[in-house]
């Protein structure tokens, strides 16, 4: 096994872990000697924990073998794109001016990944701020299938890592396609999941209403493994949606025969519903609508003009607090009743949001 050890699926990894077949110290020494072997030429990690990820292995042996087992991610080593916050870890979301920075706590999805055991072999590479390009002083990850190939971007080193057999799943965000395309450049599986349905607390932003946490794996189920664990709703972050985490392991494992797709017609000047008979669902979603775009000249303000503005505020939100998103410019999923979040909770838990979170909160 010791050969192909590197290449396993995290899942087929978690089997043999669980089983004791092989233990979370010998995986992540394997791993972090792989690091050092070949990582100086691909550049994917830009801090390897070798210390606590050894400590988090040994711990997780001790709990596996006392039958504490918490999971498929149990004693499976991870990396995280380096925006995550990390408790006393250097993160800095591929700048140099916050290549000092070192959390004080964790992220809610690094906070997760460590309660489900996980293993977390360091922070891996990423463009500047997630945005477009690498640093200039910031050396860009390779391809591990042809240096000349593109790695993708943002979440280029999460994917170059998981594509290397550096680690056995990342974790990336994706704002335009920062998860789908790198993937698709290294042979690998991600998902940007529904907007809401992973924390971003302590995750420094690139755009608040646009930005997804999502995972990295080598296959659907490893994917689903790690999705099941950073989803949930976090009270810290107050645009994560409410609605109950579904057993995506065990949805991946489900024959997608008889699955179909639906469109959404144009327009937007009428609400249309996309009724069950039409389009693929589960049992949690009984249809999807779309609701018509609110222009700004719909808004109505007020006829008498405040030197504050405060008057038209308070008239322009109580308008929106009647006006459901349109859930195909949001990108988001919602159970039953579909698009039921009032436009004006979204706006002002973004507003909330912005005044606390993100880059203004990690340069203070």
């Amino acid at each position: 096994m010791a050969d192909a050890l590197h290449y396993l699926e995290l899942t087929a990894l978690a089997a043999h872990l669980k089983a004791r077949e092989i233990s979370a110290l010998e995986v992540t020494r394997a791993q972090l000697d792989r690091i050092d072997s070949i990582d100086r030429d691909l550049g994917s990690y830009v801090h390897v924990m070798a210390e606590t990820a050894m400590a988090e292995a040994e711990a997780a042996d001790a709990d596996i073998a006392q039958g504490r087992y918490r999971g498929p991610l149990h004693g499976v080593p991870i990396a995280l794109k380096d925006l995550f916050w990390t408790e006393g870890i250097p993160t800095a979301a591929g700048t140099t001016l916050h290549r000092d920075f070192r959390p004080s706590a964790d992220a809610t999805v690094v906070r997760r990944l460590k309660n489900a055991g996980a293993v977390i072999l360091g922070k891996v590479q990423l463009t500047e701020g997630a945005y477009a390009d690498h640093h200039p002083l910031v050396k860009p990850p390779k391809n591990p299938w042809n240096a000349s190939y593109w790695p993708g971007i943002s979440s280029s080193g999460s994917a170059v890592a998981t594509a290397a057999g550096l680690c056995f799943g990342s974790l990336g965000s994706d704002t335009g396609g920062s998860i789908r395309w790198p993937c698709a450049a290294n042979g690998l599986t991600g998902l940007k999941p529904s907007w809401g349905r992973v924390s971003r607390h302590g995750t420094f932003e690139l755009a608040a209403t646009l930005d997804h946490v999502g995972p990295i794996g080598r296959s659907a189920a490893d994917v689903g493994a790690l999705l099941g664990v950073i989803a949930g709703h976090d009270p810290n972050d107050p645009t994560s949606l409410v609605d109950p985490v579904p057993d995506y392991l065990a949805a991946a494992a489900q024959d997608v025969r008889g699955c179909g797709s639906a469109s959404i017609p144009p327009g937007t000047a009428t609400t249309w519903t996309l009724r069950p008979s039409a389009c693929w669902r589960t049992p949690s979603m009984p249809s999807a609508r779309l609701a018509p775009t609110p222009l700004m000249s719909d808004f109505p303000t007020s006829r008498r003009r405040s030197p504050t503005g405060r008057r038209t505020v308070r008239w322009k939100l109580r308008s929106l607090m009647r006006r459901p998103i349109p859930l195909a410019r949001m990108s988001m999923v919602r159970s039953s009743p579909p698009c039921s979040r009032p436009a004006a909770l979204y706006l002002l838990s973004t507003i909330r949001r912005s005044c606390c979170g993100g880059w203004r909160y990690a340069a203070g």
